[in-house]
């Protein structure tokens, strides 16, 4: 299933007759008076003003002739920015041209344009017929482009078209096109390898996968562990649901999907290093099989965890993941969830949570999440809490008992099966959009995508 073959750009040799989008800063007004030119007075007196998002559409010979895109300076670098030309351009090629905007804001309109172009459909659905021209050296724009659209497709899927299974196929597909090798455990060699992780996945027919992929780019290279929590479906389990809480649970796959995206990226633009990527992909159900409050399970790193609710299983499917990424001791582990609905609360839909215990690597990625315009947030691992996750039975709990820093203790719980000196973030995101805005249309967001990608990119002078 690929429901996007191909991009909405072209090449200036295919577009001999693209018109031009003006994309001025709104700052600069006596540009915008000359590019409205004899429209000026029309215009205005239809209220448009050269404010931050302002668009309009310019007439020409045999209709729309321009058009022009008002942007701040200080949000130039920010792709959301020019979202709007994703919906807004009528059909046919376009040429974007920069007017007071300095020469990198050119990759931030075209991938906004992209971000805001992107629809997603399993039905006969149309054709993309508006078109940006792209420079001829735009391996940058396209990696990222393809790696969103991908990772957005796959969060998009309907739970019954992309189960455990199907995600891993699909992830070892991507993965072995670009030159990785890629193995898939299933059967009993998960549940050997990753006995808290086959816990999860029990009370579903359809089985629990881990995808283990790795590519570098040279030897000595900064070697990254990226982990991802692919729950295809979260009923909850035995601690189920409401009919509400379903909705939006095939996106609970959405950590995978963003290190998947990654992964596709990274190799794409040939970023300097060497990459472990390991997916999990389950499906949190409910059957005699399943796992139960109250249950004890056993993790690949020997330590034992009381279920105390089944609904947070995405830290069990994680947590065998670190331990044996850990074991090939990387310059650094990454992983993404949509882990928490705490995090949500308190940093909202569009700002990940970041949890780190290295101070320079918490720099990194918050530094480079601000020069793509992908910001995360740090939140602290409070050690102050360790106590709340607490057994009388186990080595510790999955949850605690405590209604309060539930995004904490989840970070605290993972932490656990991070050796001593070895660096970790983890990232606690939504994966969604809740509805539509210019460039970010509702569904599936690989929000993270160019703040990861960036702080690979910057990683080698500081591993």
């Amino acid at each position: 299933m690929n429901p996007h073959p191909q991009l909405p750009f072209v090449t200036s040799a295919d577009a001999a007759s693209a018109r031009l989008v003006h994309l001025v800063a709104c700052e600069d007004s006596a540009t915008v008076s000359r590019l409205l030119g004899e429209h000026a007075a029309f215009l205005q007196g239809q209220g448009f003003s050269a404010k931050d998002g302002a668009f309009t559409l310019l007439p020409g010979d045999g209709g729309v002739g321009a058009a022009i895109l008002c942007v701040a300076s200080a949000r130039a670098n920010d792709p959301v920015a020019f979202g709007k030309l994703g919906t807004a351009l009528p059909d046919g090629d376009w040429t974007a041209v920069l007017h007071g905007l300095e020469a990198a804001a050119l990759e931030s309109a075209l991938l906004g344009f992209c971000m805001g172009a992107y629809r997603f459909s399993l039905g006969a659905g149309e054709a993309t017929t508006t078109r940006l021209v792209v420079p001829d050296d735009a391996k940058r724009l396209v990696a990222l482009s393809k790696a969103l659209w991908f990772g957005r497709d796959l969060i998009n899927m309907p739970a019954n078209l992309l189960g455990p299974r199907e995600l891993a196929d699909m992830a070892g597909a991507a993965l072995v096109h670009r030159g990785a090798s890629v193995s898939l455990v299933d059967g009993d060699d998960l549940r050997s390898a990753y006995p808290c992780l086959a816990e999860v996945g029990e009370g579903s027919e359809r089985k629990p996968v881990v995808v283990v992929a790795r590519w570098k780019a040279r030897e000595g290279a900064p070697r990254i562990s990226l982990i991802g929590k692919g729950v295809c479906f979260d009923t909850g389990g035995y601690d189920l649901k409401g009919a509400a809480g379903m909705l939006r649970m095939k996106k609970d796959m959405g950590g995978a999907a963003l290190m998947l995206a990654v992964m596709c990226a990274a190799i794409d633009l040939g970023l300097d290093v060497d990459l472990e990527l390991r997916l999990g992909c389950v499906e949190n159900s409910v059957s005699g099989h399943a796992m139960r409050p109250g249950d004890v399970l056993r993790t690949r790193s020997g330590k034992t965890v009381e279920i105390g609710n089944t609904d947070a299983e995405g830290r069990l499917v994680l947590c065998d993941l670190i331990t044996e990424a850990s074991e090939s001791r990387p310059d650094a582990i990454l992983d993404a969830a949509t882990l928490t609905g705490a995090a949500r609360v308190a940093l909202g839909p569009d700002v990940p949570a970041l949890f780190s215990n290295d101070d320079e690597l918490a720099s990194l990625i918050l530094e480079s999440g601000k020069t793509t315009a992908d910001v995360m947030w740090r939140m602290p691992l409070w050690h102050g809490y360790d106590a709340w996750l607490d057994s009388k039975v186990a080595d510790f709990g999955n949850v605690t008992s405590k209604p309060m820093a539930g995004a904490i203790t989840a970070a605290l719980y993972l932490q656990k099966f991070v050796p001593d000196g070895q660096k970790w973030a983890h990232i606690d995101t939504y994966a969604w959009n809740d509805g539509a805005r210019p460039g970010r249309p509702e569904g599936g967001e690989m929000l993270g995508l160019r703040a990861i990608l960036e702080s690979l990119s910057r990683i080698h002078n500081n591993s």
